[in-house]
């Protein structure tokens, strides 16, 4: 029965979307997904963008909350001055992209593996406080840097000041392995990557002997090149990406009496369900005891779908099975999007009625 009004199941449903990369951002996502919803019946249709805790995060944190954006200008990654955007939330949270100061975006073709820095994102950081905040979030997504966050630690002058910051890690890699792991990304030859692991292994003993922090204990310590790692060095908190943007975007109260959640993202695949928003989305509905749940995504590969049947009876969409050639799911896909939404909500809604009816 409806608990609010007791004529049967609620029609509410959740779109928690995050980003479709080059092609919607998580808040255009999920407007196509509750569009989908609504046209299914869909009595009320909640929506909350999301992201993982790099790019993307300031947008769908101001969607979910509001808030006003900043800007700022810093150190770019290569030493030339950038305005980097930064949010306050309404409690007075700041929020910083460190991809918006010391991104890979911000050099594509020209990155210096070697001499890129996160000094930008430290001056972002001392920027907010300036600015009034005690609380800050830096998502530590994008990076063009494998510094170990030094030069952020030194723009910050080796202290927090007393500031409470989150590093929001979308990554697990810790510190001593970010150059192996990510470095050739970002433009590093063998070569570069076997100096900058060692360039972090002795960081690693810099940070040690002046704060008394051994940061390649750290779980996502590797994030962002070692950012993540540097800042905890000197009192930052290091938490899943996911969670802290759930939490900040009030994912838990929305999943309250939802009858089926969807959520997508750009390409499904077994790193979804490694700290990712669709993992971390499917997983939060499925401890709330929501009867229904769907992906859409623009690509699912064969591993995304073996680990979901091995998980929860998952509605999964494929806008690539939806075109005749892949390349119409990237021109067409806010269209896309929203029919697989209405075929998710249509067939939610018939399991809710009896003789598959769908009203």
């Amino acid at each position: 029965m409806n608990p609010i009004s007791g004529k049967g199941p609620a029609k509410i449903a959740l779109a928690c979307p995050d980003k479709f990369r080059g092609t919607l951002t998580a808040t255009a996502a999920a407007e196509a997904m509750a569009s989908g919803l609504r046209t299914a019946g869909y009595e009320t249709v909640r929506s909350v963008p999301l992201a993982d805790g790099g790019e993307g995060t300031i947008e769908a944190l101001l969607d979910a909350r509001g808030g006003a954006r900043r800007l700022s200008r810093v150190t770019g990654p290569l030493g030339d001055p950038v305005d980097a955007e930064w949010a306050v939330l309404p409690d007075g949270t700041a929020v910083i992209e460190m991809s918006k100061a010391s991104g890979l975006a911000l050099v594509r073709g020209r990155n210096d593996p070697l001499r890129a820095s996160t000094r930008g994102t430290g001056e972002l950081i001392a920027a907010a406080a300036r600015g009034g905040a005690r609380r800050i979030l830096v998502a530590v997504g994008g990076s063009a840097t494998t510094d170990g966050g030094l030069a952020a630690v030194e723009a910050l002058g080796w202290s927090l000041a007393g500031l409470d910051v989150t590093v929001a890690c979308d990554v697990t890699t810790p510190f001593a392995e970010a150059a192996r792991v990510y470095g050739p990304q970002k433009g590093a030859t063998a070569a570069q990557v076997a100096l900058l692991s060692r360039r972090l292994g002795r960081l690693a003993g810099t940070f040690f002997d002046r704060t008394g922090v051994d940061v390649t204990g750290f779980e996502g310590g590797g994030a962002a090149g070692g950012l993540a790692g540097g800042l905890a060095a000197i009192g930052a908190k290091l938490e899943p990406g996911f969670a802290v943007v759930a939490r900040a975007a009030g994912l838990e109260a929305a999943l309250e009496d939802i009858s089926l959640v969807v959520t997508g993202e750009g390409k499904f695949d077994a790193t979804s369900f490694e700290g990712k928003v669709v993992g971390g989305v499917l997983e939060w509905a499925a401890e709330q005891g929501v009867p229904n749940l769907a992906v859409i995504a623009g690509q699912v590969t064969d591993e995304a779908r073996q680990e979901l049947s091995i998980r929860a009876d998952v509605q999964v969409f494929a806008l690539t099975d939806r075109v005749d050639q892949a390349g119409e799911a990237f021109v067409r896909t806010a269209t896309l999007v929203e029919e697989a939404a209405v075929e998710a909500g249509r067939d939610a809604l018939g399991k809710a009625v009896p003789g598959h009816g769908i009203s």
